[in-house]
């Protein structure tokens, strides 16, 4: 196709609106994008929900939250000041010193007069006769953008179980991903936590520590691996600041963008020897070197994957002291690595301790929560606080909670009901002048250098089109289906597709969200950024350009 088609008759190209480009979201993609955007010259603005910026790091400051990338390949690369500058407390920081780094960021580059906070947008319709799109905030103010671009993440969502009598309960209780900012106490309470993901597996660890008597809630035990984490000392600071350039060649390298690439061996090409000694030491070192780094074949061949979780059930049979917990807490319906990997340090010890106490709730379900705690099939336990880790309606709820019209009034969520289609998860077709920032289908991985990534790509195409006086940007239905297409195609032969988990779009708590889908780009970020690069290297020809 010519990339070119004419412009439809009685489409004004000239419509004045108030901004240029409205980003919705001010968190790590948000503020970078809004970065970006600054240098073309354009009107932007960021509509926040929160009362600050940092997105996931502004919202989940539960117990223990932290991220399971190495800090140093976290932050931005953006710009060399900000790497000479800012010094990083540990190697897997917490959530208060990416807060503080975000905020950094936002002052540094005085980004917040672009930013409006306490601004959730409920709608955005786009407008065919001015080729703009019409934001509706909760408070029913409304503006209008020639661009629309969503930087909402991928784990933003919060969910709540669909349990009976959860507005009953007369003690404390929260998501974790909603924690209050004031300070939680924990001595003396009886604490509940219900889930066992990445968030519970953090939370749990923390609360522990001091709570009077923690009851863990668990349906689906984790295949979970020890964080490692240490404090960075200013030499070591001053040498991970020398080897920047390296570090994020390498995360460019590898297949999630993080500093760890897979061992080109498979599983069967070294001895039991051989094998046992690798995955002692990937056990022993910083990080996911044994999820990200581990053999080529793990995440695809079922005997290796087995014997793989065999290692990993092992270390939890040795860390907790009961043998009857320890098997409840080993996973029987998924394989390592087929569901995101927690990073934990201490996690399986918490079970050794006298105040905690592991209900599976798969032999004795939750019935209800009751005003003074929870009840399952064979016992009622009392609580002064009740801590949901129940996850995330994940890459497409944040869409799904914003209703997204495009074309003769056609609903997103109503388009990607069946799952999502886009055109390398950054563009829809019938959704002219939406861009998504690490939208479904993309390339994910290491947060940050994923996102930059994709701002770029994004800034890249509306700067050709601004250079041409193009005001609409869309995804053809071709373009749309050829890449969902080679998504599906990506997927096949992954181990982690017979998994009910987030990653293949599987929420119990969701209407809807009970079939399996293909949710995000698993051909590897190297291939992603092949793809992308040539499309604009062929003039985006791939694109509807008017």
């Amino acid at each position: 196709m010519d990339g070119s088609p004419a412009v439809p008759d009685g489409t004004s190209t000239e419509a004045v609106t108030d901004f240029d480009a409205i980003v919705i979201g001010a968190g790590v993609s948000g503020l970078y994008q809004l970065y970006r955007l600054r240098e073309l010259g354009l009107k932007v603005r960021v509509f926040e929900t929160g009362t600050g910026v940092g997105g996931t790091w502004y919202w989940n400051r539960y117990p223990g939250a932290r991220f399971d990338s190495e800090s140093w390949t976290y932050g931005y690369s953006f710009s060399q000041e900000l790497l000479d500058e800012w010094d990083w407390e540990e190697h897997f920081a917490a959530q208060p010193e990416t807060e503080r780094y975000l905020n950094y960021v936002a002052d540094k580059f005085d980004l917040r007069r672009d930013i409006q906070c306490k601004s959730r947008v409920t709608a955005a319709h786009y407008q065919e006769d001015t080729r703009s799109w019409a934001v509706l905030l909760e408070d029913g103010r409304r503006y209008t953008t020639r661009l629309l671009i969503t930087a909402i993440g991928v784990l933003s969502a919060a969910t709540m179980p669909t349990i009976p009598g959860v507005a009953s309960f007369q003690g404390q209780s929260c998501h974790t991903h909603d924690w209050p900012k004031e300070p939680v106490r924990f001595e003396g309470k009886r604490v509940a936590v219900i889930g066992t993901g990445a968030t519970g597996v953090q939370t749990i660890t923390e609360v522990a520590k001091t709570a009077g008597h923690l009851t863990v809630f668990q349906r689906t035990p984790q295949w979970c691996a020890p964080l490692h984490n240490a404090t960075i000392g200013q030499e070591e600071m001053h040498r991970i600041r020398a080897d920047y350039p390296e570090i994020f060649a390498r995360c460019q390298e590898t297949y999630g963008c993080f500093i760890h690439a897979t061992d080109p061996r498979a599983t069967h090409e070294v001895t039991p020897e051989e094998r046992e000694a690798f995955w002692e030491k990937l056990y022993g070192e910083p990080g996911f070197g044994i999820w990200m780094g581990n053999f080529r074949d793990i995440l695809v061949d079922r005997e290796a994957n087995k014997l793989i979780s065999n290692f990993l059930a092992r270390k939890i049979r040795q860390r907790v002291t009961d043998p009857a917990v320890a098997e409840k807490l080993i996973p029987n319906n998924h394989g390592f690595g087929t569901r995101r990997v927690p990073l934990e340090s201490g996690y399986f010890e918490v079970y050794n301790q006298p105040n905690v106490q592991l209900v599976d709730v798969n032999e004795t379900p939750i019935e209800r929560i009751t005003p003074t705690g929870i009840t399952t099939s064979d016992a009622a336990y009392a609580f002064d606080i009740i801590i949901y880790a129940t996850g995330f309606d994940a890459i497409t709820g944040a869409f799904d909670r914003i209703d997204i019209r495009g074309v003769d009034g056609v609903s997103l969520k109503e388009k990607w009901k069946d799952g999502p289609q886009t055109f390398l998860g950054i563009l829809v077709d019938g959704f002219p002048n939406m861009l998504m920032v690490m939208g479904p289908h993309a390339g994910l991985g290491n947060f940050p250098r994923a996102a930059e990534y994709s701002a770029d790509w994004v800034t890249g195409l509306i700067r050709f089109a601004r250079d041409r006086g193009l005001t609409r940007i869309e995804a053809t239905a071709v373009g749309a289906n050829a890449w969902t297409d080679h998504v599906l195609a990506a997927s096949e032969g992954l181990l982690f597709t017979e998994v009910d988990s987030w990653m293949t779009g599987i929420n119990r708590n969701v209407e809807g969200k009970q079939v399996r889908r293909i949710m995000r780009y698993s051909g590897g970020h190297p291939a992603f950024r092949a793809r992308c690069e040539a499309v604009a290297a062929d003039g985006y020809r791939a694109l509807a350009l008017a």
